[in-house]
């Protein structure tokens, strides 16, 4: 197993407590990341990470800088115990947390800019808002035609957000919109669909609105090439200059997360183990289902960092 994917969770993977352990375990390593984060966007995120109710985690400008700081101590902490990435790619928000791993961005650059999508994102449900369904046990192109269906005939914003399984597709839009498609669903033989725990209808044409000024913050911030391969949310395939993964970020805020195709990417490019760097199991739950011959594994906590180095530490040795 030593040609390793590292895969980084984005919001609604958020859990109470996050990072805590890390810092106390790590103090010398981790700390530092946390001091510098509350400094630099004048918020108590380390408290927020570490103390936070759930509900105050679930504010989209709180819970993007959250989940992208406590995946990259994660990162930190696993590449201190000789785990490194052959590829990375992220989920969403963790498609930050994956350029960074990868040199694209800048750490502190990348927290920025996290924290202001998180606001922006925020206002848009603040105007409008909006919701987010998980419907498992249906063919993607099917719930792709329901939220077509429900879009045309009550002239309301319903669209699918994230193919993140053959048979696990999300949807986001209008409050109203969701409600109705997750209904049909289910009327259809959906065997579940959830709410998903996020603040904003993300991945949908509401957010773009904001691509123009959000896409003037990224202009602001430097991209670098990549140094190891990274695959992008938006067209499931490698990012192979700092312009492209710019461009591809502004593009992300509307555009579905092809999340399915990315794990089929690296299964086709033989990864041997799926890790999930980060709070929260989604995407360990995700890779087993699409491809289970692929070890994957957790590394959110200290205990679980803990497993997944001996489970690959044969291979690195």
């Amino acid at each position: 197993m030593n040609r390793v994917a590292f895969l980084f969770p984005g919001q609604g993977s958020q859990v109470p407590g996050m990072g805590r352990d890390l810092v106390a375990l790590h103090p010398d390593l981790v700390r530092p990341y946390f001091d510098t984060a509350d400094e630099a966007l004048g918020m108590p995120l380390s408290r927020l990470c570490f103390e936070g109710d759930p509900e105050e985690l679930r504010d989209t400008s709180v819970t993007q800088p959250a989940v992208y700081l406590a995946s990259l101590v994660s990162a930190v902490v696993l590449r201190e115990r000789g785990v490194a990435p052959a590829a990375v790619a992220g989920h969403s928000l963790g498609e930050y947390t994956a350029l960074v791993v990868a040199g694209v961005l800048d750490w502190v650059d990348a927290l920025r800019l996290v924290r202001r999508r998180g606001v922006l994102m925020s206002e848009v449900n603040r105007r409008t808002p909006g919701r987010m369904a998980a419907v498992i046990g249906l063919p993607a192109d099917r719930v792709r035609e329901l939220c077509e269906e429900v879009s045309q005939r009550r002239r309301l914003v319903v669209e699918v957000a994230n193919y993140n399984a053959a048979r696990q597709t999300v949807v986001s839009g209008v409050v109203e919109g969701v409600a109705e498609v997750s209904l049909r669903a289910r009327e259809e033989g959906a065997s579940h669909v959830a709410e998903l725990k996020v603040g904003a209808p993300f991945h949908c044409s509401l957010m773009a609105d904001i691509a123009a000024e959000f896409g003037e913050d990224l202009d602001a911030v430097d991209f670098a090439t990549p140094r190891l391969p990274v695959v992008a949310n938006a067209t499931a395939g490698y990012v192979h200059s700092g312009g492209e993964a710019r461009e591809l970020l502004r593009r992300q805020l509307a555009a579905p997360v092809r999340w399915q195709e990315t794990l089929d990417l690296l299964a086709r490019e033989e990864v041997s183990a799926f890790v999930e760097v980060g709070p929260g199991r989604v995407l360990t739950n995700l890779s087993r289902a699409g491809h289970p011959r692929i070890p994957a594994m957790t590394a959110g906590t200290e205990r679980k960092i803990g497993e997944a180095v001996e489970k690959l530490s044969p291979a690195l040795v």
